[in-house]
């Protein structure tokens, strides 16, 4: 609903298309169907299909004849809307970014999509503000060129690490631009947006304001030299120009900087601080890092803040359809209009799908339906502030029944041998690097075994050599290939019949069941260091069992008890591609394929004993290389010298 004009609410009549009614429909074959009542959603019934087999699961499948607990019907299914903090368009994004909020939404959006829930999970580039700008003249390109260039090369990087958005966006379209006019007029009505003159850093040399990025100086607070213009990297704390001391022009590093009046808009934030207040009270399902980042700004009191820049690549501060007087070259803060792609992405999303508006307003009005939606934000601590108080304090003082965050998943920085990741400064692992390096599922088990929640997480080649090789090379895929390589030699390749389970296949199934248990309760309170220890325990579980039954030795006086053993290997093998398909999503499509695990089997596992059953008795199975090469020393070597590690 956003016209020529900006944004419309919903009709009557579209508020009756945004509610969700689905009925259940068995099929011939034991499985089912959705049903829907209203046109506008049956194509959107067919997305959540399409997402949910992003993730090796068909949504529309009843309980399997074979087995009481896999998949378990969708008719009750939650609905999950899942962002991550957009990554910022001045370059490819570094392995701390990932590891700090893209990968961690992507591998909860896949254990949820696995559980049968419904799922949309958004993201985009974030186009505007001063870096943008500087990023674009270092290129020697115009700023709508070089985002637009950047856009694919990151939603390549992306693909690449197999995240599966239901749609990557751009801060920079259309909807967005619609969307932060109206909330604009709404706040401006409300009272909550006032125009004042203020003075701001002007340069001589450039003949120009400098606003945020464009200036460097000394921060006021910690002393650090490099201190940007609107936030000191080295102690976190958010800065205004003016606050440097010793100032200079990021353009032309001139230092004869003069202080002039200049109109900007601010949003009256201190008026929405007891309402912020009483809903970060109220949202217990926080970690403690995101509440007390919230908290510490909130008992500092909140500030009012500019939410106009002098700058010319941007959303244009207008007035009905012309440029607000005294606002001509002027623009939105970067932090007022790139939250409000979330809400404006999901636009993106149904457009590009062919979608009705009601198709996303029932993600984002609680009067169309988000009302039993729940919004899980992921995103780095140095996002949070403006999360937990200027996002809110935007939509809440619209007057508008916007869906607010449900739960706030924080995390704290991934460091390079001691110091940061850093975008502008080219220092540690990007993610086209990394990809160059070795495949996605590498990265993406190292980083989430080793994220950072309660505290900063050190990344250093070592360490990575050493997870990757006892991980996966040698609990994981060393299970996969040594079962997959016997029942080739020895059972042709197919599913041994004979044999019959006793009490250590019970012992095994048993304990997979306490363990899934804890996984299944890790991954829905998204604690990904628990919930890869909890993996992990089930890979070295499988390995247990398979020294235990060994059946390369049973072989020669007991065939049955071999081909129970072979049988119920592959069996666990194909439990545990399914629970670690959140983690490392390739590798568990190779051994599912391999295995010939059906569609319908390919679920998360619910509570209580697992299926046994995946695969039918007498059936092939394909052969498979080695799923994890060794990390040798020499690759750590070369690396070091490439990447300046330690340095």
């Amino acid at each position: 609903m956003v016209g020529a004009r900006g944004f419309e609410p919903p009709t009557p009549a579209s508020r009756t298309q945004c509610s969700t009614r689905l009925s259940y429909a068995p099929t011939s074959d034991g499985g089912g169907r959705f049903l829907c009542a209203f046109p506008v959603l049956r194509n959107r019934v067919s997305q959540i299909d399409h997402g949910f087999r992003k993730s090796g699961f068909p949504s529309c499948v009843s309980p399997s004849k074979q087995g009481k607990l896999f998949p378990h019907s969708m008719v009750s299914m939650a609905r999950y809307l899942i962002t991550s903090a957009l990554p910022y368009i001045n370059g490819i994004k570094h392995l701390g970014n990932l590891a700090g909020s893209m990968l961690p939404a992507d591998v909860h959006a896949r254990f949820r999509r696995l559980s049968g829930d419904e799922v949309l999970f958004l993201c985009a580039t974030d186009e505007h503000g001063t870096p943008a700008e500087l990023a674009a003249a270092e290129a020697g390109q115009d700023v709508a060129t070089y985002c637009a260039d950047q856009h694919e090369i990151q939603k390549r990087a992306c693909a690449g690490f197999a995240l599966s958005f239901d749609h990557f966006g751009r801060s920079s379209n259309a909807p967005n631009h619609a969307l932060t006019q109206h909330f604009c007029a709404r706040l401006l009505a409300a009272g909550l947006i006032e125009e004042r003159v203020t003075q701001q850093i002007y340069s001589p040399t450039d003949q120009r304001f400098l606003p945020d990025r464009y200036v460097e100086g000394t921060c006021p607070h910690c002393s650090f030299e490099r201190a940007r213009g609107d936030q000191c990297d080295n102690c976190g704390r958010l800065l205004d120009p003016t606050d440097l001391v010793a100032p200079r022009s990021k353009i032309s590093g001139a230092t004869d900087l003069e202080i002039r009046d200049t109109a900007h808009l601010w949003l009256r934030q201190p008026l929405m601080a007891d309402r912020i207040r009483t809903w970060v009270e109220a949202a217990r399902d926080w970690p403690h890092l995101a509440r007390s980042i919230a908290f510490k700004w909130l008992d500092e009191g909140l500030q009012d803040r500019a939410i106009t820049r002098d700058l010319s690549w941007g959303i244009r501060v207008l007035e009905g359809d012309a440029p607000r007087p005294g606002f001509d070259h002027k623009v939105f803060y970067v932090w007022f209009d790139a939250p409000i792609e979330y809400i404006a992405c999901a636009q993106e999303w149904a457009a590009a799908s062919a979608l009705e508006d009601g198709a996303w307003q029932r993600w984002w009005r609680t009067d169309c339906g988000a009302e039993d939606v729940t919004y899980v934000q992921f995103m780095g601590k140095d996002n949070v502030a403006f999360h937990t108080v200027s996002f809110p304090v935007t939509i809440m003082g619209s007057g508008e029944p916007w869906k607010l965050v449900d739960r706030l998943k924080a995390f704290n920085w991934v460091t390079w041998y001691g110091g940061k990741f850093s975008t502008s400064e080219k220092r540690g692992i990007f993610m086209d690097q990394a990809l160059e390096l070795l495949p996605a599922d590498y990265w993406r088990w190292y980083l989430m075994a080793n994220a950072p929640e309660s505290a900063d997480a050190p990344f250093t080649l070592e360490h990575f050599q050493q997870s990757v090789n006892s991980d996966l090379a040698n609990v994981f895929g060393n299970l996969i290939n040594r079962i997959t390589r016997f029942c080739a030699a020895r059972f042709d390749g197919r599913i041994p019949e004979a044999g019959a389970d006793g009490p250590l296949e019970t012992d095994l199934w048993a304990e997979a069941a306490t363990r899934l248990a804890s996984l299944t309760e890790c991954h829905g309170a998204m604690e990904f260091r628990k919930a890869a220890a909890e993996t992990r325990a089930l890979w070295a579980l499988g390995n247990e069992y398979l020294q235990q039954a060994a059946p390369w030795t049973a072989i020669r006086s007991d065939p049955d008890r071999a081909a129970t053993g072979v049988r119920t290997g592959l069996n666990f093998c194909a439990f545990l591609a399914i629970i670690s398909q959140p983690f490392i999503p390739a590798t568990g499509e190779k051994v599912l394929a391999a295995l010939d695990v059906s569609e319908s089997r390919r679920a998360w596992p619910q509570p209580g004993i697992p299926e046994r059953a995946f695969l039918v008795p007498g059936s092939g199975i394909a052969s498979l290389e080695v799923l994890f090469k060794k990390i040798e020393d020499s690759d750590i070597t070369d690396w070091q010298i490439r990447f300046g590690a330690g340095e």
